[in-house]
C-alpha cells in the first residue's frame, strides 16, 4: 500500500517554482499534498500529484531532474499524541523515518500524514498490526 511521490530537484532561483507548478497545471495535473527542502542552491519540492506518470513527464520536459519514490499514507488521529502513538509503533518495530509531510486533505477526523521510510514493507506490516490505517494509493490519489 505505497504511494508514488515525485521528488523534484529545483535550483534556488526566482520564477523556478512558479515554472514546475504552471507546467504541471497547464498539463491538468492536480497537486494533492507537497513538501518543499531547500540548500543555499536548489530546493528538492515532494510531490502527491492525481496523475505520477504525467507530472515525471512534463517535469522532465521543462527541464527538471525528477525522481519518483514510494512513500505510505497514514491516517493519523487529529488530537494530543496521534502523531506519538504512530511514532511509537514505529520505534518499537525499529523503523527509521525519513521524512513525513502532512497531506493537505483530512480524512473524517482524521489527518492524513505522508511517510518516507527506510522500509516501506515493514513499516505498513508494523503499524497495520498497531490497529493503524494505512491508505491505499487509489484512495489518496482520488481525494
Amino acid at each position: 500500500m505505497t504511494v508514488q511521490q515525485i521528488s523534484v530537484f529545483i535550483e534556488n532561483r526566482t520564477g523556478r517554482l512558479a515554472q514546475a507548478t504552471l507546467a504541471l497545471g497547464k498539463a491538468e495535473v492536480n497537486i494533492r499534498a507537497l513538501s518543499l527542502a531547500e540548500t543555499s542552491d536548489f530546493g528538492i519540492l515532494r510531490l502527491i500529484v492525481d496523475r505520477t506518470d504525467l507530472a515525471k513527464e512534463v517535469l522532465t520536459g521543462q527541464g527538471f531532474t525528477v525522481d519518483k519514490t514510494e512513500v505510505v499514507a497514514v491516517q493519523v488521529p487529529d488530537q494530543p499524541m496521534g502523531l506519538g502513538h504512530i511514532l511509537q509503533i514505529l520505534d518499537a518495530a525499529l523503523i527509521t523515518v525519513e521524512y513525513l509531510y502532512a497531506f493537505i486533505e483530512r480524512c473524517g477526523d482524521n489527518a492524513i500524514i505522508i511517510f518516507r521510510f527506510n522500509d516501506s514493507t515493514q513499516a505498513i506490516a508494523a503499524l497495520t498490526a498497531g490497529g493503524v490505517k494505512v491508505l491505499s494509493a487509489e484512495s489518496v490519489y482520488s481525494m
